[in-house]
C-alpha cells in the first residue's frame, strides 16, 4: 500500500493539482447551507472512536444533515456499532487484492459523484490515496490536513480548506478542527482557534444481558470454571502488522501472565485475531495454568469484542485499535506506547492508563515520515517492565 500511495499517488495528485489550479481560475460554487457530508478514514479502525465528537458535532450543527462514510471493507464495523452513519450510506474498498481493490475505488467514485456531495473531509493524515478520494468525489467544498512549511509527505493542493495539523493537539481535536474549519474565515493557515478538550465524547456501548451471557458461555466452553464472580484480565500482546515496533515484549507478557494466575481467583484471557494465536500459545504454556485462555479468534466481529470488554474487568494492551474500543465501555485499560504518543493517540475517557518511557527518541513515527522509523529495537517499550505493570494492577484492585 506505501508503494501504491508513493509511486502512483504522487503523480495523480500533481496532476490532479494542475487540473484544480486551472479549474478555480473559473471560480467555486459556495454552498451556503450543505447537506450532504462525508467523512474519508480508509485504514484506521481506531480513529473511528476519535472522530465521533467531530460527526456528532456535524450532525448537530446542520439539522437534517446526511451522512456518509469512506472505510475499507475490514474495519466497516468501527463505524457500523457507533450508529451514527446510516449503514447504507456507509461505502467500502477491499484490500484483499490489487483487482478488489482497484474495482471497489471505481465503484465509491461512482456512488459518491451520484450522492452531489456538498462537503468531504478527509480524516487521514497525508494520505495520497484519501486525498484523491477526497478529490475525486465530487464534493464542492474539500477539507483535510495540509503540512503547508512543515516536512511531509507530498500529496499535491487538492482541497478547498486546508487546515494546520497541529502535533500538540490529540487526534480528536484534530479532526474537530477540520468540521469547525467550515465556520472560520477564509485564512491561511486555518483553524485560528481553539479546540476545547470538553468538547470531545466518547459514546458508551452497554452490552445486554444476552450478549454478555452468550460471550461468557464461549469463555467457559474453554474453562468451565470462569464466571462473572471471577476477575477477569485480558492481555492483547499483538499491534498492527504495519507497526510491530508497537509490541510491547512478549517475554514480558508471558511473567505478567504467569504472576496474574498465581492469584486463584484471576482468569487471564488472550485476545487478538486468528494471526495473533502464536503470541497467545506462548504466553499461555509459560503461565501453566488452565485460567490463562487462549481466547484468539474467538472473537468474531467488533461488537463481541466490547460485549467481552463488558464482561471483564482490566485491558493490559499495546498501543492498537483495542485500546480505542475499550474506551466505549467501563473496563479498566493499560496501553504501552513508545514509538506513538499518548498525547496524540491516547484512548478517550478517564478509565486508562497510559505507560510511556519518554524517550528522546521518542515519537519515532508520526504523520510526517509515514510512520516510518529507523528503529529496529524498541527499547522505548522494553523499559517498562512487568513489575511496573503489576503494581498497577494491584494498586487498582486494591482501590477496587
Amino acid at each position: 500500500m506505501r508503494r501504491i500511495d508513493y509511486w502512483v499517488g504522487i503523480p495523480i495528485t500533481f496532476f490532479l493539482s494542475i487540473f484544480h489550479t486551472v479549474g478555480k481560475l473559473f471560480g467555486r460554487k459556495h454552498i451556503k447551507q450543505p447537506r450532504k457530508f462525508l467523512f474519508i478514514e480508509i485504514s484506521e479502525m481506531g480513529s473511528t472512536i476519535l472522530a465521533y465528537s467531530s460527526i456528532s458535532y456535524i450532525k448537530k450543527k446542520y439539522p437534517g444533515a446526511q451522512l456518509y462514510f469512506l472505510i475499507f471493507k475490514k474495519n466497516r464495523e468501527s463505524i457500523d456499532m457507533l450508529k451514527i452513519v446510516p449503514s447504507e450510506n456507509v461505502i467500502t474498498i477491499r484490500d484483499k487484492s490489487f483487482y478488489a481493490f482497484a474495482v471497489d475505488t471505481l465503484k465509491a467514485v461512482w456512488r459518491m459523484r451520484r450522492e452531489k456531495l456538498d462537503v468531504s473531509f478527509d480524516l487521514e493524515l497525508f494520505s495520497r490515496f484519501s486525498t484523491i478520494m477526497n478529490y475525486l468525489s465530487g464534493a464542492k467544498t474539500r477539507v483535510g490536513f495540509h503540512n503547508f512549511t512543515a516536512e511531509g509527505l507530498y500529496r499535491g493542493s487538492l482541497q478547498t480548506h486546508d487546515v494546520m495539523y497541529n502535533v500538540y493537539y490529540h487526534m480528536s481535536q484534530n479532526f474537530m478542527a477540520l468540521v469547525k474549519s467550515l465556520e472560520g474565515p477564509d485564512e491561511i493557515p486555518r483553524l485560528k482557534m481553539a479546540i476545547d478538550k470538553k468538547e470531545i465524547k466518547v459514546p458508551k456501548i452497554i452490552s445486554d444481558q444476552k450478549e454478555k451471557d452468550a460471550i461468557m458461555k464461549r469463555l467457559q466452553s474453554l474453562n468451565a470454571a470462569i464466571s462473572k464472580e471471577k476477575r477477569i484480565i485480558l492481555l492483547n500482546p499483538g499491534a498492527s502488522k504495519l507497526l510491530p515496533l508497537r509490541e510491547w515484549p512478549l517475554q514480558y507478557y508471558k511473567e505478567v501472565a504467569q504472576k496474574l494466575v498465581a492469584d486463584k481467583s484471576t482468569f487471564v484471557v488472550i485476545t487478538g485475531l486468528k494471526g495473533d494465536k502464536e503470541y497467545a500459545q506462548a504466553i499461555c504454556s509459560h503461565a501453566k495454568s488452565e485460567r490463562c485462555i487462549d481466547f484468539t479468534g474467538m472473537t468474531h466481529s467488533l461488537r463481541e469484542l466490547v460485549d467481552l470488554y463488558n464482561i471483564s474487568d482490566m485491558l493490559i494492551t499495546n498501543d492498537s485499535g483495542p485500546a480505542h474500543f475499550s474506551a466505549l465501555t467501563d473496563i479498566r485499560t493499560i496501553v504501552f506506547y513508545g514509538p506513538e504518543t499518548p498525547l496524540l493517540y491516547g484512548p478517550l475517557g478517564n478509565n486508562y492508563t497510559a505507560l510511556y518511557s519518554n524517550f528522546a527518541c521518542s515519537p519515532c513515527v508520526s504523520a510526517y515520515n509515514h510512520r516510518k522509523s529507523p528503529c529496529t529495537n524498541n527499547r522505548c517499550l522494553q523499559a517498562i517492565t512487568p513489575e511496573t505493570v503489576l503494581s498497577l494492577v494491584k494498586a487498582h484492585f486494591v482501590r477496587g
